[in-house]
């Protein structure tokens, strides 16, 4: 079980350090970005964030905090997605990119503050900031997504979509137990609407338009696409343990 004292420049995801399974070729684009973020989703599953919050057994409040956090994110998120569409080479991929915009900024966020508001959690202790994790995960997305060729966005702000379906389709059937030993648990019904169907055929659409941009895109163009989705996978995983194990900014 991995705690705060993981250290993200451990996980290379260079070629040379995976195993026979990611060595594989593979047909799609995307399918390569998966294989070489391997190790960095090892480290996201076996997180105790992810671990405990599956269990049931994460403390209410920490789970406020990850919740107060993922709003925070989904602003600056909706940002980068808005800026990815703006890019776009044509009206049916600018159209997904803007109404997953419009979705992060408004059902997603608003499902947020339905759950802050309720009873269901402790109440806040104060207005919330961002942790260095959220505001360094949301600023290189959108400055990725605003000053680098539309390739390149759109592979920083999969990784968003696809870890987090991936993750969710484990941790809704652990909520789903848990609920069915505590139907009053105050947060693992919510967990279960991590596996909404229309969520993983997003995710499937989003990999489709990283794909059609890795192929009419330079090589140089790819080799970036694959530098950012790495970092945007690092940061995914530095977001996940932030909310169990803070790390306050410097002399506050």
């Amino acid at each position: 079980m991995a705690t705060a004292d993981f250290d993200v420049r451990d996980l290379h995801s260079d070629a040379s350090a995976l195993d026979d399974e990611t060595s594989t070729a593979t047909a799609r684009f995307t399918d390569e970005l998966w294989s070489r973020t391997m190790r960095i989703r090892r480290a996201i599953d076996d997180l105790e964030f992810l671990v405990r919050l599956g269990d049931g057994t994460l403390p209410p409040d920490v789970f406020r905090v990850y919740i107060e956090q993922d709003q925070l994110y989904l602003e600056g998120y909706s940002k980068a997605l808005a800026l990815v569409s703006a890019g776009a080479p044509d009206p049916q991929a600018g159209g997904f990119w803007a109404t997953s915009a419009a979705t992060a900024a408004t059902v997603e966020s608003a499902l947020h503050g339905d759950l802050l508001g309720s009873d269901a959690l402790p109440d806040a202790t104060g207005t919330p900031v961002h942790t260095p994790e959220c505001l360094g995960y949301v600023s290189f997305l959108t400055a990725t997504a605003a000053t680098r060729p539309y390739a390149v966005g759109a592979a920083a702000v999969l990784p968003c979509f696809w870890i987090y379906a991936d993750v969710g389709r484990r941790l809704a059937q652990q909520a789903r137990d848990v609920l069915a030993a505590d139907p009053d648990h105050p947060y693992a019904r919510w967990v279960t609407t991590y596996d909404a169907p229309e969520f993983h055929e997003s995710v499937e659409r989003a990999r489709e338009l990283v794909d059609a941009a890795a192929a009419a895109a330079t090589e140089a163009e790819r080799e970036e696409m694959a530098h950012v989705f790495d970092i945007a996978s690092r940061y995914e995983l530095m977001f996940w343990d932030s909310a169990l194990h803070p790390r306050p900014w410097p002399a506050s």
